[in-house]
């Protein structure tokens, strides 16, 4: 019998608050408040195509994920993005 208290693999993930948040900083772009982790490439273990480039991410590859820090924003929203590419994104 499966046990009851582990997550279904296609149930989001929460995402993570500012209590938990080691590396977390949050910044204002295109008229939201956005929160952003950095994560090493020891962490990173799946293929992520990002938004500034539309490249993929490689595994072992660190990066940044960022989600809106707001009542609109949920763990759909959340994206990966190439450190260079948040850095360089427009309007930032």
């Amino acid at each position: 019998m499966p046990r009851a208290n582990r997550r279904r693999r296609d149930d989001p993930r929460p995402l993570p608050s500012a209590v938990h948040g080691a590396g977390l900083t949050h910044v204002s772009w295109l008229g939201r408040r956005w929160a952003v982790r950095r994560l090493s490439g020891a962490s990173s273990t799946r293929v992520y195509r990002c938004p500034g480039c539309e490249h993929d991410i490689a595994p072992g590859t660190a990066h940044v994920v960022v989600w809106p820090d707001d009542a609109m924003g949920s763990a759909e929203d959340r994206r990966h993005w190439h450190s260079s590419c948040w850095r360089a994104r427009r309007g930032g």
